[in-house]
């Protein structure tokens, strides 16, 4: 019983710790990548620059580094999130027009990626 309470406690801890939220985080997510052009605010406050690395995701906080991997060629490049979406069902993440042009697929629009965030 005793074993059982301080299991409970330590994973109490780690969690409230961040622990547990940075080895979900740090884990590879695949799913579709689409990008955007259009000058905005960004969800963090910046003014969106489609010339700048950075991308939009529902959840990781402002300023986390991203790898995005397009899975049909290949590609990467490392992307900063500074802004909320993709809000179309399927997408993990929206990447500027460069970041996209990087990857190489401006011409369709979308990809099936792979992310990974970086320390």
């Amino acid at each position: 019983m005793q074993n059982r309470v301080s299991l409970c406690l330590s994973l109490s801890v780690l969690a409230l710790s961040g622990g547990l939220l940075s080895a979900t985080a740090a884990r590879a997510d695949t799913g579709i990548a689409s990008y955007y052009w259009q000058g905005q605010s960004t969800a963090s406050g910046e003014r969106f620059n489609p010339s700048a690395m950075t991308a939009a995701h529902r959840s990781l906080p402002f300023g986390t580094k991203v790898r995005v991997t397009n899975l049909r060629n290949g590609r990467s490049v490392v992307v900063r999130i500074n802004d909320r979406g993709p809000f179309v069902r399927g997408r993990i993440i929206d990447v500027s027009r460069a970041a996209a042009s990087e990857l190489g697929f401006t011409s369709n629009g979308i990809t099936k990626v792979q992310l990974a965030v970086l320390d």
